[in-house]
């Protein structure tokens, strides 16, 4: 049905007439996906396609938003940025990254909501929006970078098990962790929404639990009854001089960038998550906006408040913080809220949190494995991927999901590099690679919005993000100054490494390396004329299904309201 084809644009079609127009079945769904861009309304050339099932609930679309934004960058990642920058620092920066991320989610939720079709994903819309060379490229970026992350999150699972002197080889946990999460994804989309479910809903009861916990020792309620308060905020400092001692004002502000490049890990990626799943949920016009309201208040609680409790629990200059690796101090895999509460003398919660975080990376790399194979059937289906990655059972694209899975089998470089030094190098990669898909959306959002107004349709969408464009624009800005200055700190006299400069760069130039080989093998447009933007092609479909849609069951107590609001 796909093929794998010089001009991007001309996969293998089906000449139906003009009025025929989307298919609707019981739960697979046949869409019109536009093929070539041209005139306002498709006129007969088509991709028809059924394929997925949408078999996610609402409960798992709440779960799956919220499950893919609490990993390791927050659990792990964080010890070394507080280490490195302090604890104003690290705190400032989650601040900042949350809206940057915010604006991210309500500028997909807009492309999303008014188009919520199979195979739905970013790389889709810019190849619908924008023009097919950068689609391609962000893509590639998007499949690359989520792979990527699955390694990532299985390497610092990794990390976290090393604070236990156990017998097991790591490379037998990589290999129960990797086998684990590919079964779960391999299994009809149900299973995966009900195992992250279930996944996400631990890791929130635990994050939720060490707010608790770090509001109580904050004012003394521990066994020893010491109270910390903003302690290590002032012993050592709240801001640390970086890249080195003694540069004042200058170094403070350096301590503060590099936490906030770095703090991208936390977030990289996850929004995408609501997206790719659109098309595989039900009533996805009443449940992406659900989810997308509600995003900000948990980026708020658990990413704000959850940086907070590090920085009142753990000091910067703690030796056993995971920045400590390097120099092979014991213990350093361990997270910086475990090393907190094993500094108040709470005995065995320390165990107990360790094996939540570890729950948390496996979590994380279920939702990225399953992100990353649906962005590779994403572009299988507009014919910038083979078309082997289309083939689907049980309504799972298999192929794509084994194509994803050997990639994150780079996990096992842990063996034999550190599993520390190996996480280091995913967070730099990874990072740089989300905020240039962040800011392809960002261009693609601006284009998706001049289509709607050149069409008379922009003041009617079903879903409107909060004080757009504006937020978009800084949140795009930001994004391009944190691409172009991540390595700032390899610039430094004395600071330079092949192998740094490549992890904070190498992303970019092989980015404009797929666009420009794209745009001169398939001699593509810069971008599309407004006039040939296709802003109507699955629209009907969508509409239908919302008209369709008879919302949830009205609750009938007190219990039932609460359950209704979370999910």
């Amino acid at each position: 049905m796909f093929s794998w084809s010089k001009n991007s644009d001309a996969v293998e079609e089906m000449e139906l007439d003009a009025d025929l127009q989307d298919i609707h079945h019981e739960d697979d769904i046949g869409t019109q996906v536009p093929v070539d861009g041209g005139g306002v309304r498709p006129v007969g050339r088509i991709l028809y396609t059924f394929q997925t099932h949408r078999g996610l609930k609402s409960r798992h679309i709440q779960l799956i938003a919220l499950g893919g934004s609490i990993g390791t960058g927050l659990f792990v990642g964080t010890g070394t940025t507080l280490s490195l920058a302090g604890p104003a620092p690290l705190f400032l920066s989650f601040i900042v990254m949350s809206a940057i991320v915010w604006s991210v989610v309500q500028s997909l939720a807009e492309m999303t909501v008014y188009l919520p079709i199979e195979g739905a994903s970013v790389p889709f819309y810019v190849h619908r929006f924008f023009e097919p060379s950068l689609a391609f490229a962000a893509g590639w970026n998007y499949w690359y970078s989520y792979a990527m992350l699955v390694a990532a999150e299985i390497s610092a699972a990794s990390v976290v098990i090393d604070y236990w002197d156990n017998p097991v080889p790591v490379a037998a946990w990589i290999t129960i962790i990797f086998i684990t999460v590919v079964l779960l994804n391999i299994f009809a989309v149900r299973i995966y929404g009900e195992s992250e479910f279930w996944f996400a809903s631990i890791k929130i009861i635990a994050i939720l639990g060490l707010i608790i916990l770090g509001i109580v020792l904050f004012f003394g309620g521990g066994p020893n009854h010491d109270r910390l308060g903003f302690r290590y905020w002032k012993d050592p400092e709240a801001f640390n001089s970086y890249p080195k001692p003694g540069l004042g004002n200058t170094g403070k502000f350096l301590a503060f960038w590099t936490s906030l490049v770095r703090s991208g890990f936390a977030f990289i990626l996850s929004p995408e998550t609501i997206t790719i799943a659109a098309g595989e949920c039900k009533a996805p016009r009443r449940n992406i906006p659900k989810a997308t309201k509600r995003f900000i208040y948990r980026l708020m609680v658990f990413y704000v408040l959850g940086t907070l409790v590090v920085s009142v629990i753990v000091a910067s200059n703690d030796a056993e913080l995971l920045q400590a690796v390097s120099s092979g101090t014991t213990n350093a895999g361990a997270s910086p809220f475990v090393i907190g509460i094993k500094r108040v003398g709470i005995q065995g919660l320390d165990h107990v949190v360790n094996a939540v975080i570890i729950t948390s990376a496996w979590s994380a790399a279920n939702s990225f494995l399953y992100a990353g194979s649906r962005s590779l059937f994403s572009l299988a289906m507009t014919g910038q991927a083979p078309k082997i990655f289309t083939k689907c059972s049980n309504g799972v694209p298999y192929v794509a999901v084994f194509a994803t899975a050997a990639v994150g089998s780079l996990a096992y470089l842990s063996i034999s590099s550190g599993s520390a030094t190996v996480f280091a190098w995913f967070l730099n990669l990874t990072t740089v690679g989300g905020y240039v898909a962040w800011i392809v959306m960002f261009m693609t959002y601006f284009r998706f919005r001049k289509a709607l107004a050149y069409n008379g349709v922009l003041s009617s969408i079903p879903f409107k993000g909060s004080w757009q464009p504006y937020t978009s624009y800084f949140a795009m800005i930001m994004l391009i100054l944190l691409c172009l200055t991540n390595g700032f700190q390899v610039f430094f006299p004395g600071n330079f490494s092949a192998a740094s400069f490549l992890a904070a760069y190498i992303t970019l130039p092989l980015f404009f390396a797929l666009y420009l080989g794209h745009k001169v093998w398939a001699r593509t447009p810069w971008i599309r004329s407004i006039e040939t933007v296709d802003v109507w092609s699955g629209k009907e479909e969508a509409d239908r299904q919302e008209e369709e849609d008879m919302g949830p069951c009205e609750p009938r107590n007190l219990l039932e309201k609460i359950w209704s609001w979370i999910v």
